[in-house]
Protein backbone atom coordinates (compact mmCIF):
# COMPACT_ATOMS: atom_id res chain seq x y z
CA UNK A 1 0.00 0.00 0.00
CA UNK A 2 1.22 3.48 -0.88
CA UNK A 3 -0.04 6.64 0.76
CA UNK A 4 0.16 9.94 -1.09
CA UNK A 5 -0.31 13.30 0.58
CA UNK A 6 -0.45 16.49 -1.46
CA UNK A 7 0.22 19.99 -0.22
CA UNK A 8 0.98 23.44 -1.55
CA UNK A 9 -2.30 24.42 -3.12
CA UNK A 10 -3.90 27.79 -2.57
CA UNK A 11 -5.19 30.98 -4.12
CA UNK A 12 -2.95 32.88 -6.51
CA UNK A 13 -3.42 35.64 -9.04
CA UNK A 14 -3.09 35.00 -12.74
CA UNK A 15 0.55 35.03 -13.75
CA UNK A 16 1.66 33.80 -10.37
CA UNK A 17 3.29 30.55 -9.28
CA UNK A 18 2.65 27.69 -6.92
CA UNK A 19 4.65 24.62 -5.97
CA UNK A 20 2.77 21.47 -5.13
CA UNK A 21 4.31 18.63 -3.18
CA UNK A 22 3.35 14.98 -2.99
CA UNK A 23 4.83 12.88 -0.21
CA UNK A 24 4.76 9.15 -0.84
CA UNK A 25 5.00 6.62 1.94
CA UNK A 26 4.05 3.04 2.65
CA UNK A 27 5.41 -0.44 2.61
CA UNK A 28 5.59 -0.54 -1.19
CA UNK A 29 7.20 2.60 -2.47
CA UNK A 30 6.29 3.39 -6.02
CA UNK A 31 8.60 1.76 -8.54
CA UNK A 32 6.80 2.83 -11.68
CA UNK A 33 5.76 6.42 -12.04
CA UNK A 34 4.25 9.39 -10.27
CA UNK A 35 1.79 11.70 -11.89
CA UNK A 36 -0.25 14.81 -11.32
CA UNK A 37 -3.84 15.10 -12.44
CA UNK A 38 -6.34 17.91 -12.04
CA UNK A 39 -10.08 18.22 -12.09
CA UNK A 40 -12.13 21.36 -12.45
CA UNK A 41 -15.82 21.44 -11.41
CA UNK A 42 -17.96 19.75 -14.02
CA UNK A 43 -14.99 18.47 -15.99
CA UNK A 44 -13.16 15.19 -16.35
CA UNK A 45 -9.99 14.55 -14.40
CA UNK A 46 -7.10 15.22 -16.75
CA UNK A 47 -3.44 14.31 -16.71
CA UNK A 48 -1.05 17.19 -16.18
CA UNK A 49 2.43 15.72 -15.77
CA UNK A 50 4.22 12.53 -14.86
CA UNK A 51 7.66 11.31 -13.92
CA UNK A 52 9.05 7.86 -14.58
CA UNK A 53 10.86 6.39 -11.59
CA UNK A 54 12.79 4.05 -13.86
CA UNK A 55 14.62 6.64 -15.94
CA UNK A 56 13.46 10.01 -14.58
CA UNK A 57 11.72 10.86 -17.85
CA UNK A 58 9.10 13.56 -17.55
CA UNK A 59 5.87 14.04 -19.46
CA UNK A 60 3.49 16.99 -19.77
CA UNK A 61 0.15 17.75 -21.27
CA UNK A 62 0.17 20.31 -24.04
CA UNK A 63 -1.74 22.79 -21.90
CA UNK A 64 1.01 23.02 -19.28
CA UNK A 65 4.14 22.29 -21.27
CA UNK A 66 6.69 25.06 -20.75
CA UNK A 67 4.94 26.35 -17.63
CA UNK A 68 4.88 23.38 -15.25
CA UNK A 69 7.79 21.24 -14.09
CA UNK A 70 7.57 17.89 -12.32
CA UNK A 71 10.61 16.83 -10.34
CA UNK A 72 11.99 15.18 -7.26
CA UNK A 73 15.15 16.03 -5.36
CA UNK A 74 17.02 12.81 -6.07
CA UNK A 75 16.53 9.16 -6.90
CA UNK A 76 15.70 8.23 -3.32
CA UNK A 77 13.44 11.18 -2.60
CA UNK A 78 9.94 10.16 -1.65
CA UNK A 79 8.49 13.52 -2.54
CA UNK A 80 7.59 14.69 -6.01
CA UNK A 81 6.97 18.33 -6.83
CA UNK A 82 4.97 20.22 -9.40
CA UNK A 83 6.25 23.72 -9.99
CA UNK A 84 3.54 25.76 -11.70
CA UNK A 85 4.40 29.08 -13.30
CA UNK A 86 2.45 31.61 -15.36
CA UNK A 87 -0.80 30.33 -13.93
CA UNK A 88 -4.10 31.16 -15.57
CA UNK A 89 -7.67 30.77 -14.31
CA UNK A 90 -7.93 27.70 -16.56
CA UNK A 91 -5.39 25.99 -14.30
CA UNK A 92 -7.79 26.11 -11.36
CA UNK A 93 -9.00 22.84 -9.94
CA UNK A 94 -8.28 20.05 -7.52
CA UNK A 95 -4.83 18.64 -8.13
CA UNK A 96 -4.22 14.98 -7.37
CA UNK A 97 -1.01 13.06 -7.04
CA UNK A 98 -1.09 9.49 -8.29
CA UNK A 99 1.26 6.52 -8.37
CA UNK A 100 1.27 3.61 -10.74
CA UNK A 101 3.01 2.04 -13.71
CA UNK A 102 3.09 3.19 -17.28
CA UNK A 103 5.07 2.72 -20.48
CA UNK A 104 4.45 5.67 -22.74
CA UNK A 105 0.78 6.16 -21.90
CA UNK A 106 1.47 8.20 -18.78
CA UNK A 107 -1.78 10.14 -19.22
CA UNK A 108 -4.18 7.22 -18.68
CA UNK A 109 -5.90 7.28 -15.31
CA UNK A 110 -6.19 3.52 -15.37
CA UNK A 111 -2.40 3.20 -15.10
CA UNK A 112 -2.46 4.73 -11.63
CA UNK A 113 -3.33 2.59 -8.65
CA UNK A 114 -2.81 4.95 -5.72
CA UNK A 115 -4.27 8.44 -5.38
CA UNK A 116 -3.95 11.25 -2.91
CA UNK A 117 -6.84 13.29 -1.54
CA UNK A 118 -5.99 16.32 -3.61
CA UNK A 119 -5.02 19.93 -3.03
CA UNK A 120 -7.06 22.85 -4.32
CA UNK A 121 -5.55 25.39 -6.70
CA UNK A 122 -7.48 28.55 -7.47
CA UNK A 123 -6.18 31.14 -9.90
CA UNK A 124 -7.96 34.48 -9.90
CA UNK A 125 -8.10 36.71 -12.95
Amino acid sequence: QVQLVESGGGLVQAGGSLRLSCAASGSRYVAGGLGWFRQAPGKEREAVAALSIRDESTYYSDSVKGRFTISRENATENTVYLQMNSLTPEDSGMYYCAAGWFVGDWYLRTNYVYWGQGTQVTVSS
